[in-house]
C-alpha cells in the first residue's frame, strides 16, 4: 500500500479534521479541571508538600499535560461540542489517563471494543465520527474508517506522526526501521503500519542484541524466536 498516497488523499477529505473546532472556550473549564482540584490547591498553599502520617507528598511546581496530550484531549472534548448528536467513537483510550477517558465515556463517546485481541469496528456506521487519539492508529484503521465514510477526527501527536514520516521514507530506500516500543502498544502498531520492513526492540539490552547481531552475525532462528512477534512479515535479520 502507498501509506503516503493514501494520507494525501485523506488529508483534502472533507470528512477529514487534524485541527480544533473553534471550541477552545467552552472545554477550557474542563481543560483546566485535568489539572486543578481542592487537594492540589491545598498542597499548593502547604508549601508544594502534604504529609499524612510516615507518608510525604511532594507536588511540582510546574505539571501537566506534554503539548501533544493537551492538544489531542482538548480536540476530543471540542469534537463532543462540535457534534452534539452524532454517535462518536474513539479508536483507543485518548492517552494512558483514567480520568481523561472516563469524562469521554461521561460525554457518551464510545470505545471501540476489542474482541479476541482484534479491534470489533462492526458497530461503527457511515456517517459516525471517530475519533483518533494522540497515539495515532493504523493506516489500515483509517482507510477502513474512511471507507466506511466516516468523520475521521485525528488527534494523532504531530511528533509521532514525525516519526511516521521517517519509517515511509525508510521504506522508500528499502531501508529496514528499527522502532522502539512495545510491539502491541498502540503507537507502535501505528508506525509500524506505516513502515515497509520494521523490527520492534523494548528495550536496551534488546537493542544491544541486534547490533551484537549486525556486527557479528549470530544464530538467525534465535533471533526470529526472540522477537517472533516484532517485525514485519517475511523479516530476514540477515537482510538489517
Amino acid at each position: 500500500m502507498d501509506t503516503k498516497a493514501f494520507k494525501r488523499s485523506l488529508n483534502s477529505s472533507e470528512n477529514y479534521h487534524r485541527k480544533g473546532f473553534g471550541h477552545e472556550a467552552e472545554v477550557s473549564g474542563q481543560m483546566q479541571s485535568e489539572y486543578q482540584s481542592d487537594l492540589i490547591q491545598h498542597i499548593r498553599e502547604s508549601q508544594y508538600t502534604l504529609k499524612r502520617g510516615n507518608v510525604t507528598i511532594r507536588l511540582a511546581e510546574a505539571f501537566g499535560f506534554c503539548w501533544g496530550v493537551e492538544r489531542a484531549v482538548a480536540m476530543a472534548y471540542e469534537t463532543r461540542q462540535h457534534f452534539p448528536t452524532e454517535r462518536i467513537w474513539i479508536t483507543n483510550e485518548i492517552i494512558h489517563n483514567p480520568s481523561v477517558n472516563q469524562r469521554l465515556k461521561d460525554m457518551n463517546v464510545g470505545f471501540i471494543p476489542v474482541q479476541a485481541g482484534q479491534k470489533d469496528f462492526s458497530m461503527v456506521h457511515s456517517g459516525d465520527v471517530v475519533i483518533l487519539p494522540a497515539f495515532g492508529a493504523s493506516v489500515q484503521e483509517m482507510q477502513l474508517l474512511n471507507d466506511q465514510h466516516c468523520t475521521i477526527v485525528d488527534t494523532t501527536c504531530p511528533w509521532v506522526s514525525k516519526v511516521w514520516n521517517t519509517v515511509e521514507k525508510h521504506k522508500k530506500n528499502s531501508y529496514t526501521s528499527i522502532i522502539h516500543g512495545q510491539y502491541k502498544h498502540e503507537e507502535t502498531v501505528a508506525t509500524s503500519s506505516f513502515a515497509g520492513t520494521y523490527l520492534v526492540v523494548l528495550n536496551l539490552a534488546q537493542a544491544q542484541y541486534v547490533a551484537d547481531y549486525i556486527l557479528n552475525g549470530g544464530d538467525r532462528q534465535e533471533f526470529l524466536t526472540r522477537f517472533s512477534r516484532a517485525h514485519s512479515e517475511g523479516f530476514d535479520p540477515i537482510g538489517i
